[in-house]
């Protein structure tokens, strides 16, 4: 092989290396981890002003935040990408795939006020009542936020559970997680096997 091939057979492959590496960093824009769930929307310095128009869906689970506003949740990261969520586990979610993303901001919804929606408040201020005998979207075992200690101590009163702060709940989100997992699979499941029980012939 003379100089003049081998110099070719080098652009060639160099050629090649490049488009593979386009290729590549085109692939990993939407797909690969931890590329493929980083939050969609575009950057938002001010996340909460219409947070429920912006962030209708939970980008988890797909379920509607306005009609879950009792336990939807706001992440916004330091890159100010936000993630609106459902619920604490749909969170959990978002915390664990964005693990090289630092949120400067949670909030959390006051489950204790009375207005529609719940206002979000940033997540150290509030009190969490763990496992009352209340509904809890994507969790069997529910984790309620309260703005205010006494009222969530009302509600301990008459549902049962435990206080703990954000970090506790957070915590005992993951702890629940596999059996969570497994629910919705069942009841999601179930969900389509009536569905489809319901066709016309």
């Amino acid at each position: 092989m003379n100089r003049r091939e081998a110099l070719k057979l080098s652009l060639l492959a160099g050629a090649g290396l490049a488009a593979g590496g386009a290729q590549a960093q085109q692939a990993c824009a939407t797909d690969g981890t931890p590329a493929q769930f980083v939050p969609k929307k575009a950057a938002d310095a001010r996340p909460l002003e219409n947070e429920l128009d912006k962030y209708p869906k939970c980008p988890y689970c797909g379920m509607d935040r306005k009609e879950h506003h009792r336990a939807r949740m706001l992440a916004h990261y330091s890159d100010d990408l936000v993630d609106g969520v459902c619920s604490i586990h749909c969170l959990g979610l978002s915390l664990g795939v964005n693990i090289d993303r630092e949120p400067k901001a949670i909030w959390g919804p006051d489950y204790g006020s009375a207005a529609e929606p719940r206002p979000l408040v940033p997540v150290e201020k509030l009190t969490y009542l763990i496992g009352a005998d209340l509904k809890h979207a994507m969790t069997k075992r529910s984790k309620h936020s309260f703005a205010a200690k006494d009222v969530a101590e009302q509600f301990r009163q008459k549902h049962g559970g435990e206080f703990g702060d954000f970090n506790e709940a957070i915590k005992q989100s993951y702890l629940d997680m596999a059996a969570d997992v497994a629910q919705i699979r069942k009841n999601r499941e179930e969900r389509r096997r009536k569905m489809m029980e319901q066709k016309p012939g």
